[in-house]
């Protein structure tokens, strides 16, 4: 009698590869496939000469849909925050797109689910050692200020927020640029005041940099 066959586990990688290998990688992961309500799609964009890095927490459902980072309103005041139009934005060798968790995890009763935490530590550490450029990372919402940030960062999103100036130049936690947190903007408007304008020079500057090299 044949003994029983045994489901075959998922590939993670484990040993040094060039990015184009780990990007193919990280693109066809399928090690969270039984959680995800709409199957796996990772979604992220990464180029070796990037010097900004966008890290959010994980595709929405319309992303999952298009397969294209931020393809929503939030990516378009995103977009807005830093001044960047879709060209630029969507230039991998300007800016790398990274979410905490690559695919849709799936709805709560509160909205998206969270990140799942497989990708952060199977996929996102791996990637950032071959992105050498990197001048600046925007954390956009809890789960990349909690990764990137750990003991560094506030008792709340809103304290870490506006506290920005700590953790400049080489990070700048923000807000999710979804329009469920308007309320959170007319609360807080330093924000718009302040730390857009400050962003958006940051952007300019390292996309200046960026073309007379």
């Amino acid at each position: 009698m044949n003994a029983p066959t045994r489901p075959r586990e998922p590939a993670v990688v484990t040993s040094p590869q060039d990015l184009d290998g780990l990007l193919a990688a990280a693109r066809s992961c399928r090690v969270c496939e039984a959680h995800l309500p709409l199957g796996p799609r990772p979604v992220l964009q990464v180029g070796a000469a990037a010097r900004i890095l966008v890290v959010g927490q994980a595709p929405g459902v319309r992303v999952h849909a298009s397969g294209v980072p931020w393809d929503d309103p939030s990516g378009d005041r995103l977009r807005a925050w830093t001044g960047l139009g879709n060209l630029r934005f969507y230039d991998a060798s300007e800016v790398a797109i990274i979410p905490i968790g690559l695919c849709y995890p799936g709805r709560g009763r509160g909205g998206d689910l969270p990140p799942r935490r497989e990708c952060a530590d199977l996929w996102l550490d791996q990637l950032l050692t071959r992105l050498p450029h990197i001048e600046l990372t925007l954390l956009i919402g809890l789960h990349a200020q909690r990764h990137f940030l750990g003991r560094r960062r506030k008792g709340s999103l809103t304290e870490t927020v506006k506290a920005w100036r700590e953790f400049a130049p080489d990070y700048l936690p923000l807000p999710h640029p979804s329009a469920r947190n308007t309320p959170w903007f007319q609360r807080n408007p330093w924000f718009e005041q302040d730390l857009l304008p400050a962003l958006r020079e940051r952007v300019a500057s390292i996309n200046r940099r960026q073309g007379s090299a």
